[in-house]
């Protein structure tokens, strides 16, 4: 074991050069990395989503999204690339790096920002913002700016969602009212012109379409009487060449006279033509004369018989009925016409009041709603309901976070150890050739009797030593020295490393691996 041993040592003395090129590269660059790195300040500031001030049960806000789900819309709005170039442009964070281009801008910020969100329900929901900078007061104060935004995101997103929902439901109000209107334009139309074919109306119409026809018939009852009393008259005025007067055809002038002639009669019987009350009755029945003279020339002229007196009036009563019936009978044929128009006339009514019924009910919840609506826009208006407020705001950071430059440098060395001895290893690996007495008789079956190792002369080990030592400070310093050149004139080298990191691909490994590594 002891011989093994010193060839495995006499082997890494014979490629030490490659190892301490190796470690002295990653060596170095970790070093350089270390010490380039700018210093990072990180400011956190605390923020706490409070329950809303006023119960639920006695009145609610109309924003329902929960507090995850809130915070998650914010944070995206705040680390917008607008939002995020206004912060730039603000505090004039990259006032040294004119040269970065805008996509670099926002990859850094976002890179720099850090925003906690709560991730359990049932736990109080506290949220930590901060921002890592170059300084103190730079990190302190992007980090209380994206406080102060994400503070009047909350507002904004909060009134907003309010005030679009008042005003849906004041537009839904006064559209379903302009609606209700005109739906009771429409009955008001409707009803004025088919006012007497309405289903509210038809019991009456219906007892008056029987009270005229029942009256109709009674007409015509009294039409077939009078009829037949004038045939009668005829007839008996034709056999006989006279008629009956009755006090029922006469007229009144006519009965007036009457009864003057037969007192007129009666007197003469008792007293003489000098008596003074046969004298007024004579003065009397001369004037009934004269007045019934006079009615029977306006109404044709000229005395008339009591034949002529009894059909007149008989043709006038039935004239009169005749003409009555007719109006009956037009009033009747309106009336059924009507009667006929009411079902179909129930049924448009039924299915516009309907309307108007269901247009009610919507209004009626359309206000109702927009009275809710109105109180959930003053609880946020007043900031009485959910709310996000400041527990701690960020202050100037006394020492800087980031980078851990020891343990940058130190990684950096273990690394160019282990990579440095890993080249070794590989190297010996690779090498098939035959460098021990020990492989000659292994492969070869010879046993030497003694074996001599390469000899080099003086020139070749000195320039042999001479390459090394070239190799070694070409590594050491020209590795620090590009990479200090790099941060200074190109790029600075976290973002340098970034973009190295993103080109490969292998920043999004790590994430991948640092998702795992916390799930």
């Amino acid at each position: 074991m002891m011989l093994d041993f010193k060839f495995f040592a006499s082997l890494f003395l014979r490629r030490l050069h490659y190892f301490l090129v190796v470690t002295t590269a990653l060596s170095a660059f970790g070093l350089t990395v270390a010490y380039t790195l700018p210093a990072g300040y990180e400011a956190k500031a605390r923020l706490l989503v409070e329950s809303p001030q006023i119960p639920g049960d006695l009145a609610s806000s109309t924003v329902r999204t929960g507090a995850a789900e809130l915070l998650e819309i914010i944070s995206q709005r705040v680390m917008t690339r607008a939002s995020l170039l206004d912060i730039a442009r603000k505090f004039d964070l990259y006032k040294d790096q004119r040269k970065l281009s805008t996509d670099d801008i926002v990859a850094d910020m976002r890179k720099r920002i850090k925003m906690s969100l709560p991730g359990r329900r049932d736990a109080a929901s506290f949220v930590t913002v901060s921002y890592r900078a170059s300084t103190g007061t730079e990190s302190a104060q992007v980090a209380n700016e994206l406080v102060t935004l994400i503070l009047q995101q909350n507002r904004t997103l909060r009134t907003s969602a309010t005030g679009q929902t008042l005003d849906f439901f004041r537009n839904e109000v006064k559209k379903l009212d302009e609606e209700l209107a005109e739906q009771g334009q429409r009955i008001l139309k409707f009803k004025g012109n088919n006012q007497g074919a309405l289903p509210d109306s038809l019991d009456y119409r219906r007892n008056r379409q029987a009270s005229l026809q029942e009256r109709v018939l009674q007409m015509e009852r009294e039409l077939a009487s009078l009829r037949d009393r004038r045939t009668r008259l005829v007839d008996l005025y034709q056999r006989t060449g006279q008629i009956e007067l009755t006090g029922e055809a006469l007229s009144p002038e006519e009965q007036r006279l009457q009864e003057l002639s037969n007192q007129l009669a009666s007197a003469l019987v008792l007293y003489s033509d000098t008596n003074p009350r046969v004298k007024a009755l004579m003065a009397q029945v001369d004037a009934a004369q004269n007045q019934v003279a006079s009615k029977r020339r306006s109404t044709g002229g000229g005395l008339m018989s009591a034949y002529e007196v009894q059909l007149a009036d008989l043709d006038g009563q039935m004239e009169f009925l005749i003409e009555e019936k007719k109006t009956v009978e037009t009033e009747l044929l309106e009336l059924e016409e009507s009667i006929d128009r009411t079902p179909a006339n129930a049924i448009t009514l039924s299915s516009l009041e309907r309307d108007y019924d269901n247009i009610r009910v919507q209004y009626n919840q359309a206000t109702a709603d927009f009275a809710a609506a109105r109180t959930g826009d003053q609880i946020e208006a007043q900031s009485r309901g959910q709310r996000i407020t400041v527990i701690e705001q960020a202050t100037v950071p006394n020492a800087p976070t980031s980078p851990k430059r020891k343990k940058i440098a130190f990684s950096g060395a273990a690394g160019g150890i282990f990579a440095g001895l890993a080249v070794v290893i590989l190297i010996e690996l690779l090498n098939t050739s035959i460098r021990r007495s020990v492989d000659l008789t292994n492969r070869l079956g010879i046993t030497p009797f003694v074996t001599i190792p390469y000899i080099r002369t003086r020139g070749q080990a000195n320039f042999r030593r001479f390459v090394i030592f070239i190799a070694l400070l070409v590594v050491g310093l020209g590795i620090p020295i590009t990479l200090f050149l790099l941060h200074t004139y190109y790029l600075p080298m976290d973002l340098l490393i970034e973009k190295v990191l993103n080109k490969f691909g292998i920043s999004d490994l790590i994430k991948q691996f640092r998702q795992g590594f916390g799930n």
